[in-house]
């Protein structure tokens, strides 16, 4: 008993010194997540300054708090395009915002619609009478691209400025599964359809190449055209047609070249431009450091101006969802567009007698046909309701993206969209040659010819293979005419404009893919309409929205800072974050190759998923290539 009791006690002690532990934890998670949350009164009379330390998207990528602690590595800094635009439209008419700042220095792109929507908004401060400065280390495409409509541009004397203009090169894998001896087995339809041709070729086919040579001339041209029209002063020919001439002629100096040619305004180092912005916002009485001006950040910015939502009593509401990223089966995002729980949000929505409209913004190179079917028909329940349903295009809405799409009555874009990609294919890799070469073969028995198929050791049956490739061709069929109904064309009409091939946003308006140029806003006034309410009797519902970032909890947490970390941004920089693209490319096919579900409606071409940490991080190299080997 003396022992019982002993050991009773120990039990009890160790008992309170977990819950002991497990308070404090509490209360430090508690004091951090109150630390790491906006708050509205911090701001105050100055510069609205916006660190653009990362990438612009749609819709913020949901963060797994458990695998980014488990990790140990921050996850990637995104910013909501809605957000920023809110916030340059509030700071017009703020008395407090004497001038807004970008700081470019750490910013990794995002897409030339959310540039043009940004830099449009950048526009209306300098209306306002607001100055709007830059200041980078290095400018690249989508730098200028906002930079370009800024009052003053900076960078720093060891920085400059490129502009290379979209495309590049994919990587190919065809020569390397052959020697692998890995059959990769493709079923598609359509002879613009390349999203295969990676796992089945050592470089583009004929086809493929006149469509990107097509497609990125056009998105090259509206580059250069929104530049010269925001910034005539830049001698855009001179920096794109002979860079090393241009770069030469100062010596090898990148920002001397850059402000000989109109990219940047004045050359100086963060303290010449804080002292610079100074003048015009105040100087900060809190903080007497060199270059310290008087500022107000973005977070507590938009927590003090808010959504918009209070200043409307009326109570007809447009509902928006997103479908932003990879379409997939089951319940991801936010971040990638996952078919149930989009479904899910729009049937929560439809009950609500309060929506009068519905607005899909889309931003997705496609993905799963089955999740791309599943959003599609609960959009055309609001249609079958006669609530009006506009679809606003984003950067990219092309292939499932233009699926989902075909359940609107209107569909918005812009002459830099990217969509179409009108096509369906599926991959399977087999390994009946590989386990040959190791001693490994398969011997049975069949009742029928689909006897113990699909055997991706002991290969297809020919049956097998016909089967599946008129699975794909019937889910062709369907998607043509899916399409032919919403956009009241024939069959044969879409099918000559579909086959897989992708299209910028003005060819595919005068191709009838798309009714009119314009934003989201343009998608909502037309809604409105429709529905036939006020100008001033709606308000916006966006479905699914976080009513918390814990981004930066999440940051702290890991990093022991709720700042971005710092990468770099010089030319040499922007080098390294390419490299870890290609990385994340590579990552991102072996994943496509091994984990492939069912039929895709998919886009290769379309430039949505270059942006570094679009590929999760928590699977690495080893575990992509045991789950390509389990195939």
């Amino acid at each position: 008993m003396q022992f019982i009791g002993k050991a009773w006690k120990i039990v009890v002690g160790i008992k309170d010194a977990l819950v002991l532990v497990f308070m404090l934890l509490f209360f430090l998670l508690l004091f951090t997540l109150l630390s790491a949350s906006p708050n509205p009164g911090q701001v105050r009379e100055g510069a609205l300054y916006i660190d653009m330390s990362g990438y612009v998207v749609e819709e913020r990528a949901a963060i797994d708090p458990i695998a980014t602690l488990v990790s140990g590595r921050a996850p990637p800094v995104e910013m909501a395009a809605r957000d920023l635009v809110r916030a340059l439209d509030a700071a017009t008419g703020d008395e407090r915002i004497k001038a807004v700042v970008l700081d470019l220095t750490m910013f990794t792109g995002g897409g030339q619609v959310h540039m043009q929507a940004i830099g449009e908004a950048m526009e209306r401060v300098r209306s306002s009478g607001k100055p709007v400065f830059t200041y980078a280390l290095a400018y690249g495409d989508d730098h200028m691209h906002l930079a370009a409509h800024a009052s003053e541009v900076w960078a720093d004397p060891l920085g400059g400025a490129v502009i290379a203009g979209p495309g590049g090169s994919s990587l190919y894998y065809g020569e390397l599964l052959d020697r692998l001896s890995i059959n990769t087995r493709v079923y598609r339809v359509g002879a613009f359809k390349s999203a295969v041709e990676p796992y089945t070729r050592s470089d583009a086919s004929p086809e493929a190449s006149e469509n990107r040579a097509s497609l990125y001339g056009a998105l090259w041209e509206e580059y250069r055209a929104n530049i010269r029209k925001a910034r005539p002063a830049i001698d855009l020919d001179r920096v794109t047609s002979d860079p090393v001439g241009w770069v030469t002629a100062s010596s090898g100096d990148l920002a001397e070249a850059a402000l000989e040619a109109g990219l940047v305004d004045r050359l100086g180092d963060p303290v010449a431009f804080g002292t610079r912005v100074a003048e015009v916002a105040g100087e900060d009485e809190w903080n007497d450091a060199p270059g310290a001006f008087a500022r107000s950040e973005l977070a507590p910015y938009l927590a003090d101006i808010g959504d918009g939502d209070g200043l409307l009593s009326s109570a007809n509401r447009i509902a928006v969802v997103t479908v932003a990223g990879m379409i997939v089966d089951g319940d991801a995002g936010p971040g990638s567009a996952g078919g149930a729980r989009i479904a899910g949000l729009l049937d929560e929505a439809f009950e609500d007698d309060s929506i009068k409209g519905l607005v899909v913004r889309v931003d997705s190179p496609g993905g799963s046909v089955i999740a791309s079917e599943q959003i599609r028909r609960a959009i055309e329940r609001f249609r079958d309701k006669d609530i009006p349903v506009a679809v606003s295009f984003a950067n990219v809405a092309a292939s499932g993206g233009y699926w989902v799409a075909s359940a609107g009555d209107r569909i918005f874009a812009q002459p830099e969209t990217v969509t179409g990609s009108i096509g369906v294919f599926a991959v399977i890799p087999t390994f009946e040659d590989a386990a040959g070469e190791i001693g490994i073969n398969a011997d049975g028995y069949r009742t029928t010819p689909l006897s113990g198929q699909p055997d991706l050791i002991g290969g297809f049956t020919p049956e097998v293979d016909a089967i599946l490739q008129a699975s794909i061709a019937d889910t062709y069929s369907d998607f043509l005419a899916r399409v032919a109904d919403a956009r009241g064309l024939t069959p044969e009409r879409v099918e000559a404009i579909a086959q897989g091939r992708v299209w910028d946003g003005g060819t595919a308006r005068q191709l009838g893919l798309v009714d009119q140029f314009g934003g989201v806003e343009a998608a909502f006034a037309w809604v409105a309409a429709e529905a036939g309410l006020d100008e001033d009797d709606w308000r916006p519902a966006y479905l699914g929205a976080e009513d918390a970032n814990y981004d930066s909890l999440i940051r702290q947490l890991v990093t022991g800072s709720s700042e971005p970390q710092a990468r770099g941004g010089g030319i040499f920089a922007m080098a390294a974050l390419q490299r870890e693209a290609l990385a994340a490319q590579v990552l991102r096919d072996a994943q496509m190759l091994a984990g492939m579900r069912g039929v895709q409606a998919y886009c290769l071409e379309c430039p949505f998923e270059a942006r570094p940490g679009a590929v999760g991080e928590a699977r690495g190299w080893v575990e992509a290539l045991l789950t390509l080997a389990r195939q």
